[in-house]
């Protein structure tokens, strides 16, 4: 048997109307406006929601890791500004170029450093792994130009700038850049070869000991020693096995000994080092020194004041490029020493949180380069000023003054910012629930010298 259903009440039929045939079937109740109101209403809430969107996309393209590095950056560019003024008034003066002479030049290299900078930013990675060797050979013609005469120039005793009409550069700061590239893109395709040291030494060597070695016969030894710290910076962010680079570090300090030992100034300078100044000394190879260290003793914890430097006024040499940081330590004390070095603290977690972000070994690579150049070169800087390390002459990275360092440099950071924007642009792979996680090159490359390491045994 069938359940019974209930007997369904009849519905009552509904009267026809002429209104209510011409009625619309949508259940909206909402009354409608006038149309010559309704129009420019909808238009106007149209344009709020488009202009709301690109907006939102804007602030949101970019992730924390490209913000803290650009921010940092900034920073320390205007800040380095400010301490150029303040170091380099005296001396602008009295080279007849008022008191804003030096602020002004470098002020102009900024303004052209950050707009590329920030155009360097939007460049995907493919884009300078193409031009990887055409900016390689850029770069070595650039440093060829300085060996000649009318065009190169030398200064101090280094020969490593060059000189068209009024325009001057250091050709060696964007060969940094080009090299970091380069080597980059070189150590990532032979990722899986790395454990061999025929793949290290064979690319790499011959290259990048060409670029160095034309930076050390225009004697600029601060620059070579920078350069070589990028390029085993490099090798061993790639998982170089740490044997080869031992070899290398000392075939390197054999090296640089042999060479110091060819100028009477580097040899000079390593004694006074090694064993201190004395009276004799004072008035050539200790002047330097000396004056440093007064103008930080003199600073104390809080500072004389910005602008109220002693130092400045004719007693330290360099105060506005390779010893600013005793002029900051003097005019802001132990306080404002402390701040910048935590700035570029800041300024390499940022370039280690780019490394751990990405799978990339381009990206890691190239990342750690313009790491050791940027946050590496300043420590050296800081040593040397405190007297850590004998006199090298190397700036510090976007405070002291100098047009091509400034450029170069910014130029660098925008390159791994364009690497920031691409790993958070990049979608996530999907893999597949039962497969264990994919491995890097560099962990393949590991495995591999394991497993022959095991078979020797």
């Amino acid at each position: 048997m069938t359940p019974s259903t209930p007997p369904q009440r009849p519905q009552r039929p509904t009267r026809s109307t002429p209104h209510a045939q011409s009625a619309p079937s949508t259940s909206s109740a909402r009354p409608s406006a006038p149309r010559g109101k309704q129009a420019p209403a909808a238009a106007q809430e149209e344009q709020t929601v488009s202009a709301r969107v690109p907006v939102k996309r804007i602030f949101s393209a970019e992730s924390s890791n490209f913000f803290l590095l650009l921010g940092t950056t900034l920073f320390l560019v205007i800040f380095g500004l400010v301490m150029v003024l303040s170091s380099s008034s005296v001396e602008s003066f009295t080279a007849d170029e008022g008191f804003f002479g030096r602020f002004l030049r470098q002020g102009m290299f900024a303004v052209i450093g950050i707009p590329l900078m920030l155009i360097a930013s939007r460049a995907p990675t493919r884009f300078w792994k193409r031009w990887a060797w055409p900016g390689l050979v850029f770069g070595g013609v650039l440093q060829l130009l300085v060996f000649i005469p009318g065009i190169g120039y030398g200064y101090g005793g280094n020969q490593n700038w060059i000189r068209f009409g009024s325009f001057t550069a250091q050709p060696s700061e964007f060969v940094k850049v080009a090299i970091i590239v380069w080597v980059a893109w070189v150590l990532a395709s032979k990722q899986d070869l790395l454990s061999d040291w025929r793949h290290v030494l064979l690319p790499v060597g011959p290259v990048a000991g060409a670029a160095i070695g034309f930076v050390l016969i225009g004697n600029d030894l601060g620059t070579a020693s920078i350069m070589l710290l990028i390029v085993f910076a490099c090798l061993f962010f790639a998982g170089v096995r740490l044997r080869y680079l031992g070899v290398g570090v000392l075939a390197v300090a054999l090296g640089a000994l042999l060479f110091a030992g060819t100028s009477s100034s580097r040899s000079s300078r390593i004694s006074v080092w090694i064993n201190g100044c004395t009276e004799l000394d004072y008035q050539d190879a200790c002047w330097q020194i000396d004056h440093a260290y007064w103008a930080l003793a003199g600073g104390g914890i809080f500072g004389t004041g910005l602008g109220n430097s002693v130092a400045k006024r004719g007693w330290l040499p360099h105060a506005d490029n390779d010893y600013i940081f005793a002029i900051i330590g003097e005019e802001l004390g132990l306080i404002g020493a402390v701040v910048v070095l935590l700035l570029f603290v800041i300024l390499a977690i940022a370039f280690i949180r780019i490394i751990r972000s990405t799978n990339d070994s381009f990206v890691r690579i190239a990342t750690a380069g313009v790491m050791v150049w940027t946050v590496g070169q300043a420590f050296v800087n800081f040593a040397v000023v405190l007297g850590v390390l004998p006199v090298l002459g190397v700036p510090l990275p976007l405070i002291s003054t100098g047009g091509s360092a400034l450029i170069a440099t910014l130029l660098a950071i925008g390159i791994v910012l364009s690497f920031a924007r691409a790993g958070k642009s990049a979608p996530p792979q999907p893999t597949a629930p039962n497969l264990p996680p994919a491995q890097t090159a560099a962990d393949r490359s590991r495995m591999l010298a394991a497993d022959r390491a095991r078979g020797r045994r």
